[in-house]
């Protein structure tokens, strides 16, 4: 067998040649290494990871609160937009891990929410609201929606022919934002049985934005990523205004963002928590069932018709 010798000299150059590549070639495994370890958005388990991380977090049990404000506007036709009031918003929820052998692992949001209509004045809590179509002082009833529970979300749909989550939205540089319009059209809880017959189906509109840093999104190190939010709401008269039917629609515009803690709502909020609605500091449990509430469902249980139907009779 040759035996091959270097001299001191070689020895050197050859080190001084390998050490020069290394520090050129050491930045890109560095930056391959960190492309490896992050969320892949263009895969379904990314795009549905990704959802979750905006919606709630990463981790299965922790809560999570956005928070947001803003104003309420009527539109009835042939007049002016009214600014009506103030709104604040909370909802406090928790994601759950769940898996199916079929569509993958995917998570499921449970959660609760409040409404509070703000006299835009004082900043007080509205406790009445004088209606400025009818005259009327009518008593204001703050929206308290317990649950307001989602569906599962998997990577994969069912059959043969599944569908496969995508991530739906636009990423401009080091930011991302994504668009969430939830057109709503369903039997009012407040009305008869034939809505079909003669009108009176409850009609709405929410429609959401949600933005933040697209490296904090898909490192998977950060479990609950900072987002802002905001929120446009389209719908019916609320039932305690006691519009009678009246043409128009009110409709609330806001923003805000998820919170780092609970202590960081605004005083307002935290306050008619405390007082009025302490469940409301924690979110439900993770297999909640039960069937969820909206302002409507919300009006009727708290404001209940005493004997039933009415006695009253009209004309054939």
């Amino acid at each position: 067998m040759t035996q091959i010798t270097l001299s001191q000299a070689s020895l050197r150059a050859l080190m001084t040649a390998t050490a020069a590549t290394l520090l050129v070639l050491s930045p890109l495994s560095a930056d391959a290494a960190k492309k490896a370890t992050q969320i892949d958005l263009n895969t379904p388990e990314g795009a549905t990871l990704a959802g979750r991380r905006i919606q709630c977090g990463a981790v299965d049990n922790v809560p999570t609160i956005y928070s947001f404000h803003g104003a309420a506007f009527s539109r009835v036709p042939g007049e002016a937009d009214r600014k009506l009031f103030d709104v604040e918003g909370y909802n406090v929820r928790q994601c759950v891990t769940v898996s199916d052998p079929e569509r993958g692992e995917g998570w499921r949001l449970v959660s609760r929410e409040l409404l509070l209509y703000v006299d835009p004045q004082t900043g007080e809590l509205l406790r009445e609201w004088n209606n400025p179509w009818t005259g009327k002082t009518v008593k204001v009833l703050q929206t308290a929606n317990d649950p307001v529970n989602q569906r599962p979300v998997f990577p994969y749909g069912p059959g043969v022919n599944r569908s496969s989550s995508k991530w739906n939205g636009t990423i401009s540089g080091d930011y991302w934002w994504n668009t969430i319009t939830v057109p709503l059209f369903y039997h009012n809880p407040l009305g008869g049985d034939y809505q079909k017959n003669v009108g009176g189906v409850y009609h709405a509109t929410e429609m959401f934005n949600f933005f933040g840093k697209l490296n904090e999104l898909v490192d998977p190190k950060i479990p609950n990523p900072a987002i802002q939010v905001g929120w446009v709401r389209m719908a019916d008269w609320l039932p305690w205004m006691e519009m009678s039917g009246r043409a128009g629609l009110i409709y609330m515009h806001a923003a805000g963002r998820k919170l780092d803690s609970y202590d960081q709502l605004p005083e307002i909020m935290r306050k008619t928590i405390e007082n009025e609605y302490p469940e409301y500091r924690t979110p439900p449990a993770g297999d909640d069932s039960r069937k969820n509430e909206t302002s409507w469902t919300y009006f009727k249980k708290m404001n209940p018709v005493e004997g039933g139907a009415s006695s009253q009779h009209g004309g054939h």
